[in-house]
């Protein structure tokens, strides 16, 4: 059967183009659309959609409100689509706290429309395949309560190890969980989250105030280092190089690989070009195929890999098709994978 959509947006033609995008698509059918979230709230109970899009700014009750409403007392799978400017980061987030399922950003300089639809399908897509709900989150990413009792167990290794993590639909409080359990000496890790642009700096700024390690969002030429957390800003790939003992990280513009930028096949195929055995790489919760070759790309270099298992990904995509292709040296919870990398790390 074709996923039922409900677009909720105050912009008649943002209504008109998703309903033209999202039908191109056969498992999708657009059920209805809504101008604000009081009109919202009665189409979803006479449509009963399987994902709604979001947006945020909309009169008579924004969208963050309405989320929080909805995940408390109706809770499904929620798509926010917003133009998200630098501020929006936070937003972003927060829509992810709520029980959002993915934050894409609308198109404009960051996206063309092409880009755009071809990501809201997969969104979509994706959303509908949710199958642990939350409710109304608590700030997953506002405090430091248990990095250091998480720490504390791990096994601290400095070695010359380099460290690399692709994750999309929930992998925002997948990594949370991954990274605020690394000590602060551990080896350098670099990241590919699925993410608008104006989100991944955000998103980096809460993981560095939560985790012993340093988080930041990942500038050309940026070194990697003991300790020391990059993530690929949204909008941009990210790949490894190597000067002498030393790896740096370079980002580009380039055209989407998986509908994704950045993706995490680039990373992956570029740690394994030039780090060979001496990366780590795991593969978490996510739509899609993005990685998986990678990944196999990582391991026939010599690498240690693994992959998410099904029971702890909000969507058993990516890590599925690792799994597959045979690029997981091993499949572990969500909760045991910081000590699956250190121990490789050995």
């Amino acid at each position: 059967m074709a996923i039922k959509v409900l677009i909720i947006d105050d912009s008649a033609m943002i209504r008109k183009v998703f309903t033209q995008e999202l039908s191109k698509d056969p498992d999708i059918e657009v059920v209805g659309t809504a101008p604000d979230p009081i009109v919202g709230r009665d189409k979803i109970v006479e449509l009963r959609p399987d994902v709604i899009t979001l947006d945020i700014e909309m009169p008579r009750m924004d969208g963050l409100t309405f989320l929080e409403k909805l995940m408390t007392h109706y809770p499904m799978p929620v798509v926010v689509v917003s133009s998200l400017a630098k501020k929006g980061g936070d937003v972003a987030l927060r829509a992810i706290e709520l029980g959002a399922v993915e934050v894409i950003s609308k198109p404009g300089s960051a996206y063309s429309m092409g880009d755009m639809s071809e990501q809201l399908i997969e969104k979509v897509k994706a959303a509908a395949r949710v199958k642990i709900f939350r409710s109304p989150a608590k700030s997953a990413l506002g405090v430091r309560e248990t990095a250091g009792a998480n720490v504390a167990s791990m096994n601290v290794r400095t070695t010359n190890k380099i460290i690399a993590i692709g994750a999309s639909t929930g992998g925002t409080e997948a990594l949370r969980e991954v990274i605020s359990r690394f000590p602060a000496n551990a080896p350098p890790i670099v990241i590919v989250q699925h993410m608008p642009a104006n989100f991944t700096k955000a998103f980096a700024d809460r993981l560095n105030n939560i985790c012993e390690v340093e988080v930041k969002e990942a500038c050309d030429g940026d070194y990697l280092a003991t300790g020391k957390v990059l993530i690929a800003p949204g909008n941009k790939h990210m790949e490894i190089r190597r000067s002498g003992i030393n790896y740096y990280v370079t980002l580009q513009d380039g055209p989407m690989v998986f509908h994704q930028r950045p993706a995490v096949e680039l990373l992956f195929n570029s740690v394994a070009k030039y780090a060979g055995k001496n990366a780590v790489g795991a593969i978490l919760t996510g739509m899609g195929k993005d990685g998986a070759q990678g990944l196999l790309n990582m391991r026939n270099a010599g690498a240690n890999t693994i992959a998410q298992d099904e029971k702890t990904c909000i969507v058993f995509g990516m890590p599925k098709e690792a799994i597959d292709i045979g690029a997981a040296q091993v499949v572990k919870p969500l909760q045991s994978i910081t000590q699956t990398i250190l121990d490789f790390c050995d």
